[in-house]
């Protein structure tokens, strides 16, 4: 994106009306006329950026782009991004598209099978499709109509006009030869004759293909528009992650401080607010009293929660796992690092796309050739003496081999087809867009922690001290951990359950911040926690369990010591697992030529132990949310082609950043949506089958484009020169359609190799368990 100089203001517009990418280029030249102003108007989030002095006042921006006759207008504030108004206007333009698709689907198939299975024409048949053909040539087709009106205006021409001048001049002629010419007698069937002749015109009516392109065009349209809305729920996901109102503290009527609940927008910067356990912190700031665990995973991505007490800063969106604090408000609304957050996700998706679709991109030449080539075709007809039925006859085929059916249908088509096998593999494409770069892409970003790893702590490993019982240790240490509330607590708790059965009661329980927990099990004082805990206590450790400490912190784990009766009776070890399946899709990844590096918010050692057990290439670690978006641009200013894999919100930035967004179905929604493609089923595996069906579908467009336009190319000549009836070109025209969707269908046969073997890919020897480390324990 292009930067802002210091002193310059930057300015966004949300653009309406526009149709293709000729429609952003057109209005992106027309803004950049204007003295001082440097503009990008993206197709795909119906957004212009523009930078430029201070002194630019929005209202002349947009009034620059209602001349080129589209609408602008400045964007909602966040404030009021989830009112019902907001998400009116875009729910209302695809519902007005999905009733004009439906309603001609049921109108134009009936007169299509009329027109092109003769043995279904019956007397007057032609005026029964007359009457259904009409409501879609008129009503169905309006958008294509108005646009293209719109552009004729402005002096210019894109798919849209040919669009509505095919079928305007396929139901003209239609109804010209009904009225005026032998079209309209009773008894009247389609003569399947290749060429022009004279008095072939005025015979022969061409509704299914007025119905027909319609019907198909409007398709394409529908869900070219449904995929282009969800660009902006990403931001909605984001913001509404946040609490939506809060206790704060505030003087009462006898100015005793009371709890009042408000709502988030109307705190203060300074003020003190209550956040129970539970709760999430209402907004960015610093503990004034009270201890607790702040599960940050939500932001940050990291699996531990936080122990924080008095002049520990909190983040907003965070949630409190543990005791009650009193917080005071450092950051409140737009400052608030969730919405900073927001800000970035908002920015990645607004960049201009490096590549436009291949059908808008020749449209500009495509659309005024045909024309011309019609037009020429009218003229010369006439000056060879022909009559004027065969002289139109012969335009009119032009008119209607050009028209784009099959250019509408080569892109929805394979999409629908290709989005609909990955949704059975649990692979969802939200667009045909984000298909274009997987065909480039050479470096996959793995997120570690619910990508990679399982995102959930888990025990591990038991180290008992010599004439310690193992069973016991973990039935004692389980028993005193279960009536903790932190996670570390939880993971020995489950682990303890699950290998010593059912745990006994504890009695005089006591949290220790930052340290651990203390108890008494079956008349034992029992101590689990640091080994700053048990300092405290005067106890020490034997050899061979400061030994099993210390390798367990090397590799990364977190290590959790347990004593009783006045000694140190084990270590407990508890790790974030690495998924069962990471390796193998690591090794797939490799083996469609990726290069893979692991991006983490954890320390170096950590993220190695991973990325060795797994066969990752490259490490890149200890990274801020907003350090994850750089890591990704430096990649691509590198030369790279990047596909990011992530789960959190933190997470969210980076993916819309990214050529490639992947994000796991079983992580934030803000990842998913400010993601390309989401992996259903969260195992990794799913993002090499994604970039393969990715790659094949995007092959599938191409062909069908390709084969639309050559279509286009060779008929073309054939009907300037007479040798194919308009009612062959409709004709011809179905068939290529025909072709498209045919060769979109094979897509069906992907297979996934989530359960195949990489042998391909020479990896290391599996590490141990690597895990996120805790430096507290509650």
């Amino acid at each position: 994106m292009t930067s802002t100089p210091a002193a310059g203001a930057r300015i966004e517009l949300e653009i309406g009306g526009m149709t293709c990418a000729s429609c952003a280029n057109r209005i992106e030249k027309r803004l950049n006329r204007i003295d001082g102003v440097e503009a990008s108007v993206n197709y795909a989030t119906e957004k212009a950026t523009v930078h430029g002095p201070l002194t630019l006042d929005p209202q002349t921006l947009i009034d620059e782009v209602e001349k080129t006759g589209y609408t602008a207008v400045l964007p909602a504030s966040p404030a009021s991004a989830g009112d019902d108004d907001e998400h009116d206007r875009p729910d209302a333009e695809l519902t007005g598209l999905r009733q004009r698709l439906v309603g001609s689907i049921v109108l134009a198939v009936p007169v299509i099978l009329l027109a092109m299975i003769p043995v279904l024409q019956f007397t007057y048949w032609q005026w029964a499709s007359l009457a259904l053909a009409a409501p879609v040539v008129v009503w169905g087709a309006w958008p294509f109509h108005r646009a293209a009106w719109v552009n004729l205006r402005h002096g210019a021409a894109t798919m849209d006009t040919l669009i509505s001048l095919g079928v305007s001049a396929a139901f003209a002629w239609s109804l010209y030869a009904l009225f005026l010419g032998g079209a309209g007698m009773p008894g009247m069937t389609h003569a399947f004759e290749w060429t022009v002749r004279p008095g072939d015109g005025t015979a022969n009516i061409y509704l299914e293909v007025a119905a027909g392109v319609t019907m198909f065009v409007l398709a394409g349209r529908y869900f070219e528009v449904r995929s282009k809305r969800r660009a902006g729920a990403a931001l909605r996901a984001l913001l509404e992650m946040g609490a939506k109102d809060v206790a704060a503290l505030r003087p009462g009527p006898g100015g005793a401080v009371a709890e009042v609940r408000i709502p988030i927008a109307d705190l203060r910067v300074g003020e003190e607010f209550v956040v129970r356990p539970g709760e999430k912190i209402a907004t960015d700031g610093v503990v004034v009293s009270g201890t607790s665990a702040v599960d940050a995973s939500m932001v940050t991505g990291e699996s531990v929660p936080v122990e924080v007490g008095p002049a520990d800063a909190v983040t907003g969106a965070t949630v409190n796992a543990g005791g009650r604090l009193v917080v005071r408000a450092t950051r409140v609304g737009d400052d608030t690092q969730l919405a900073q957050m927001a800000r970035l996700v908002e920015q990645a998706q607004s960049g201009k796309a490096e590549v436009q679709r291949l059908a808008d991109r020749l449209s500009g030449i495509f659309v005024p050739i045909v024309l011309l080539i019609a037009i020429a075709t009218l003229v010369t007809w006439l000056a060879l003496g022909n009559d004027a039925a065969m002289a139109f006859s012969a335009a009119v085929a032009v008119l209607i081999i050009a028209c784009p059916c099959a250019l509408g249908l080569a892109t929805p088509t394979a999409l629908l087809v290709g989005t609909g096998r990955g949704a059975q593999l649990g692979i969802l494409i939200k667009g045909p867009e984000v298909l274009e770069s997987t065909r480039r892409v050479d470096t996959v970003v793995l997120d570690k922690t619910g990508t990679v790893t399982r995102g959930r702590m888990a025990l591990v490993d038991v180290t008992a001290a010599a004439g310690t019982d193992r069973t016991e240790l973990l039935r004692v240490a389980g028993a005193l951990e279960d009536a903790s509330e932190h996670p570390i607590a939880h993971a020995i708790a489950r682990g303890a359950r699950d290998e010593a059965g059912e745990l006994p009661s504890v009695d005089s329980f006591q949290n220790v911040a930052g340290k651990g927990v203390t108890g008494v099990v079956d008349g034992r004082a029992v101590i689990v926690g640091r080994e700053s805990l048990l300092i405290d206590w005067a106890l020490s450790l034997p050899p061979e369990l400061a030994a099993a400490k210390r390798a367990a912190e090397a590799s990364g784990r977190s290590a959790v010591l347990v004593a009783w009766d006045g000694e140190a009776r084990g270590v407990l070890v508890v790790a974030d697992q690495v998924k069962p399946t990471s390796r193998e899709a690591v090794a797939q990844l490799r083996a469609l030529g990726l290069r893979t590096v692991l991006l983490t918010g954890d320390n170096a050692a950590v993220a190695r132990a991973v990325a060795d057990e797994v066969g990752i290439d490259q490490v890149i670690a200890e990274v801020l949310p907003q350090d994850k978006v750089a890591v990704v641009t430096q990649l691509q200013n590198e030369g790279r082609v990047v596909a990011m894999v992530g789960d959190g919100v933190n997470d969210a930035a980076a993916l819309a950043q990214a050529d490639l967004g992947l994000a796991m179905g079983t992580g934030t929604d803000a990842a998913i949506e400010a993601s390309d493609i989401t992996l259903v089923r969260g195992d990794l595996r799913s993002a090499a089958d994604a970039i393969r069906l990715s790659r094949a579908t995007l092959g599938t467009i191409k062909v069908n484009l390709f084969w639309a336009f050559a279509y286009n190319v060779a008929a073309i000549p054939l009907a300037a020169l007479g040798l194919l009836n308009p009612m062959i070109a409709g004709g011809a025209m179905a068939l290529s359609s025909v072709f498209v969707v045919g060769n979109s269908l094979r897509l069906r046969t992907f297979r996934s190799r989530a359960g195949a073997a990489a042998a391909s890919a020479s990896l290391d020897s599996p590490a141990t368990h690597p895990e996120v480390p805790s430096d507290h324990h509650a």
